[in-house]
């Protein structure tokens, strides 16, 4: 039995694997209507989702299986002060597979230790959210036909956005990956990542606090909304979540076939104009984020692949 608990729980070759069978799940979903059936999915989900938790059950019952779970804290024993090792021991009499989601750091890592089934991290705090770098890895290599030799830009919230450290730590194992990391002083990179990844893996990188000046070397750029949900301290949510909007002017400053990703939800960071410039790729990322999760589902219930 494995988990999914951080994007390195895969090597570069199992990771290839899944993506290849997630591009396949998209050519030939129906050959994969059934491949699930009579299996549980769980989705614990003690943070708000939208687009994570419905494409992991969009995800499961495209496979063929069922769905089971709770969508709040409030709404599960947690409320009552059940511990997460308690509600997985529980959870793994009722369902095959768990997807959770959880505001406290490593929260996923004490459920799997626990756990009968395997445990997928849906994000833990500003920790990791492996789904979601799957999947942008899914839309990297169908947009630029690659993973490697490339310079990604990462704006905004670089602190406490999962989606970016789980990034980081997946794109350092491809040849030729170069970062600009873009941010105000106070959400920046962690040292601890800057160092222990970046540097640790010889990793050619520089940090700026000007989105204008990046644009043009860039053949990604991965956009995060400052998260209020992280600040302790509405004056300095309210200061820095407009620090960048990215705007139909700044992208005339870009390469002709660089793409805009975003793990979304947006608040205002992408001006919705900018949505009907062919290089926006943020819903065709969401939509990708389905045929990742029935690949990795199939992948950890050990289900073969239809003929």
């Amino acid at each position: 039995m494995r988990h999914l608990l951080s994007p390195l729980d895969l090597s570069v070759e199992e990771t290839d694997q899944l993506l290849s069978l997630a591009s396949d799940i998209e050519k030939n979903r129906s050959k994969y209507a059934h491949v699930c059936d009579g299996k549980k999915l769980a989705t614990l989900f003690f943070e708000p989702s939208t687009r994570t938790r419905l494409s992991f059950e969009s995800a499961m019952l495209s496979l063929g299986g069922s769905v089971l779970g709770v969508s709040s804290a409030d709404s599960s024993s947690a409320a009552k002060g059940e511990s997460v090792s308690d509600t997985i021991r529980v959870i793994s009499c009722y369902a095959d597979i768990c997807a959770m989601r959880h505001p406290k750091e490593g929260s996923a890592y004490v459920a799997a230790s626990k756990s009968s089934i395997p445990v997928i991290n849906a994000g833990d705090g500003g920790h990791q959210h492996p789904t979601q770098t799957l999947t942008d890895l899914l839309t990297i290599k169908s947009l630029k036909g690659r993973l490697g030799d490339m310079t990604v830009g990462l704006c905004g919230d670089l602190k406490f956005g999962r989606t970016v450290h789980s990034l980081i730590h997946a794109l350092v194992r491809y040849p030729g990956i170069r970062f600009v990391l873009i941010s105000p002083p106070e959400l920046k990179v962690p040292d601890y990542i800057k160092e222990n990844v970046l540097d640790a893996n010889h990793i050619p990188y520089r940090e700026t606090t000007n989105l204008d000046d990046a644009m043009e070397e860039l053949d990604i750029l991965y956009m995060t909304r400052v998260q209020r949900e992280r600040f302790f301290n509405e004056e300095d949510y309210i200061r820095m979540k407009d620090c960048y909007i990215l705007d139909q002017e700044k992208m005339k400053l870009a390469k002709p076939d660089m793409f805009v990703l975003h793990p979304l939800p947006r608040v205002n960071e992408i001006s919705v104009e900018v949505d009907d410039d062919p290089r926006a790729a943020y819903f065709k990322q969401a939509q990708y984020g389905v045929y990742v999760r029935m690949a990795l589902i199939m992948t950890l219930l050990e289900v073969e692949k239809p003929c």
